[in-house]
């Protein structure tokens, strides 16, 4: 029955993701997309009507809508599976993810990977995926001025990775409910703290998930 649970859990918990990447492609991407076209129709309206130069302050706001869609599409083909992950491990996987974060929100991001912290294939992606989630909500909640975000190893050859904000505590432990459910299937626990000054998720993963 235990086994089965999880499988449920875990069942939900994709649905739920594929269920946020449908809603955030339909009132992202698409809805720009749908404008552009509509804008082009504009453009060529403008041009069948003689009037050059509204046609082109038409084309101007189009493409500079048509580069923000590519922007959004980068940044969603990075969250879902970046290539720095894939090729060069954990570390420098969150370190672009500051980058971007910084550079998307206005803050101050902090990384810091430990040497010593060894961590598999798949371990590297579910923790990566879990860090990701957190700082988002982090974002969301706040909007924090700065992120901090620590992996070191546990004496056993585990891992304890941590994300701290500065926006308003977080104490509401349902905000955190399908992350735990993650890190439950990984064997790990899940630890919030949200003190006066901000809010600090630890997650912790044994050796045996982390290495794998």
């Amino acid at each position: 029955m235990e086994g089965h649970d999880a499988l449920e859990r875990l069942i939900a918990a994709e649905q739920d993701e594929r269920r946020r990447l449908a809603l955030f492609l339909h009132d992202g991407p698409v809805q720009q997309l749908s404008g552009i076209a509509l804008m082009l129709d504009g453009a060529l309206h403008s041009l069948s009507g003689e009037r050059p130069d509204e046609a082109r302050e038409i084309i101007d706001a189009a493409l500079a809508q048509q580069r923000a869609t590519i922007r959004d599409l980068r940044d969603l083909s990075f969250a879902l599976e970046p290539v720095v992950l894939r090729d060069h491990g954990l570390g420098p996987a969150l370190r672009a993810l500051a980058d971007l974060a910084a550079s998307s929100h206005g803050l101050v991001f902090d990384v810091e990977v430990a040497d010593e912290a060894e961590i598999g294939a798949t371990g590297g992606i579910a923790l990566y995926t879990i860090l990701r989630e957190l700082v988002e909500q982090a974002v969301r909640r706040g909007p924090p001025a700065h992120i901090r975000v620590d992996v070191s190893p546990t004496p056993d050859g585990g891992l304890v990775a941590s994300v701290a904000d500065d926006a308003d505590p977080e104490r509401r432990k349902r905000s955190f409910e399908a992350i735990e459910e993650r890190v439950h299937e990984l064997h790990g626990t899940l630890e919030v703290d949200g003190g006066r000054g901000g809010t600090e998720i630890r997650v912790t993963l044994p050796a045996h998930t982390a290495r794998r």
